[in-house]
């Protein structure tokens, strides 16, 4: 029987697809220094993470077993794709299963600061009861998301649900792309209706100089995308949101841009120093927060557990 483990966690639907493929799984979590032992004493074929586990040249390497890596989400950036690849190992995984997932935190974040409901379900508990009308008037001061410009930079699979829950709405687009010339944006309605629209590619300093809200969508970096010149580029009061990857703003320059109030607001989802981010970040009263659960709803995990399974299935039995 094929061993397969899931290091970093697989929906009970993924688990169950992959028994019924004929597939002995061992849902264990391996530490990284104990992981090559672990391969190799078990036969695992399979092995299955997300952005916690790293696979490298040093275990592809040393576990010869190893037929298939899988990585239930979008980025690879935790795998030596091209040196498994080049010993005939298979690399796969999920880069549309979780798109709607991350679109919709996005939006959880701007609804959020754009009503102020980031900060005052901070605040209420602690002073709802005797400070009710001061807060009343300190959050009444909102904006509404129809007929802003929402930048989207990258507009890979993420960026295009993100683009058809903007357009809903009725905000406007811009997106920048490094290779996206234009794309064909179709939302699809509970009532099988659709409808469809062409965005075009802006440049980079276009979108950052003419939208509302900035969201990034792009792969790992070996630098930072915005530092201090593209924050000083946006503009003044912007909103940025970051549900990628931690390390493509660099945090430094964000939390002087926003303590400025060049910058308006920023919410993010990753952080340069997980999973224990910096204390003024955590602590900045013009940043929405949530701890990098872009991709996990149920839903979404549902999606990626199947998709695996299936691709698994089709390269190892099929």
């Amino acid at each position: 029987m094929k061993n397969i483990l899931i290091n970093d966690g697989l929906s009970q639907a993924g688990k169950n697809q992959l028994k019924t493929f004929g597939f002995n799984v061992i849902d264990e979590k391996i530490s990284q220094n104990k992981l090559s032992e672990f391969i190799n004493k078990n036969s695992i074929c399979v092995i299955l993470v997300r952005s916690a586990t790293e696979i490298r040249k040093d275990i592809i390497d040393k576990c010869p077993t190893i037929k298939l890596i899988g990585r239930g989400g979008v980025g690879l950036d935790n795998i030596d794709v091209n040196y498994a690849k080049e010993k005939g190992i298979h690399v796969i995984n999920t880069p549309s299963a979780s798109s709607q997932s991350v679109a919709e935190l996005v939006f959880a974040h701007l609804f959020g600061i754009a009503r102020f409901t980031y900060h005052s379900n901070r605040t209420m508990p602690l002073e709802g009861d005797l400070n009710f009308k001061n807060l009343k008037k300190n959050y009444s001061n909102g904006i509404e998301l129809r007929g802003k410009t929402i930048g989207i930079i990258g507009f890979g699979k993420i960026g295009q649900e993100v683009a058809k829950i903007a357009i809903a709405i009725g905000m406007k687009v811009l997106y920048y792309d490094l290779y996206n010339e234009e794309e064909k944006i179709t939302i699809e309605f509970h009532n099988t209706e659709t409808y469809s629209t062409n965005v075009v590619k802006s440049d980079f300093s276009n979108t950052l100089k003419n939208s509302d809200f900035i969201t990034l969508h792009v792969p790992k970096q070996k630098e930072a995308l915005i530092n201090k010149k593209e924050l000083e580029t946006m503009k003044k009061g912007a909103i940025i949101i970051n549900t990628s990857r931690g390390g493509i703003i660099n945090e430094t320059d964000l939390i002087e841009s926003l303590n400025n109030r060049k910058t308006g607001y920023a919410g993010l989802d990753v952080y340069e120093d997980e999973p224990k981010p910096r204390i003024d970040i955590l602590m900045n009263e013009y940043i929405s927060l949530s701890p990098h659960i872009g991709a996990s709803t149920q839903e979404a995990q549902d999606r990626i557990g199947l998709e695996l399974a299936n691709q698994i299935n089709q390269l190892l039995n099929g």
